[in-house]
């Protein structure tokens, strides 16, 4: 989508794994997530794009899954801020709150919180609920929901609405709607405002 947009002329992708395609507005590098707080250098643009997360189970541990999902997106957060990027765009997660008994839920939290205290014009903060789409990896309760609450999102109403799942495409269009109207200070879009704004 960012590679289709004329707003776009430059579309920097920051990676573990090699170039999946080519385009001539397109500079990919694939590194060590770990070194992304040294990645300062590369991020001279004006929006980040940040879509970093793991599991527990994948990352092994919670001292693993907090180092990906914590340090990796604040310290590459940090880089972007201090080399001058205007707006900042992060997937968090449905339920994200600092105060959580959920650990996953409160290191999400705690993530909203470090990156609303960087100095970026625009903090745009996206709480996804169960995502839809390919995976790389198999992950049979993700398969089962996936399968499952489609059938009955129709109960989920009013505040219950943002538990529905959402396509992973519709997401992506919903932070390419909002990097356009740049709105300042920290904002937060829940998942059902993230369908709202994907199907406007």
């Amino acid at each position: 989508m960012l590679l289709g947009d004329p707003a776009y002329d430059r579309v920097l992708v920051i990676a573990r794994k090699a170039a999946t395609r080519e385009n001539p507005k397109l500079r990919w590098f694939a590194t060590d997530l770990a070194e992304l707080h040294q990645c300062g250098r590369l991020l001279d643009v004006d929006d980040v794009f940040c879509c970093l997360g793991t599991t527990i189970r994948a990352a092994g541990s919670r001292e693993a899954f907090r180092r990906v999902d914590f340090g990796y997106v604040v310290g590459a957060a940090q880089a972007a801020a201090e080399n001058g990027a205007r707006q900042l765009l992060l997937i968090s997660a449905v339920g994200a709150d600092p105060g959580s008994r959920v650990f996953y839920s409160r290191v999400k939290g705690e993530v909203e919180g470090a990156v609303g205290k960087l100095p970026f014009r625009g903090t745009q903060i996206f709480r996804p609920s169960l995502l839809l789409g390919k995976r790389e990896q198999f992950r049979l309760g993700e398969r089962i929901a996936a399968l499952a609450l489609p059938l009955v999102s129709f109960l989920l109403v009013g505040p219950a609405r943002k538990y529905r799942p959402i396509k992973a495409s519709a997401v992506a269009a919903a932070m390419l709607k909002v990097a356009a109207t740049e709105p300042p200070g920290v904002n937060v879009f829940e998942s059902n405002r993230i369908a709202a704004l994907a199907a406007a």
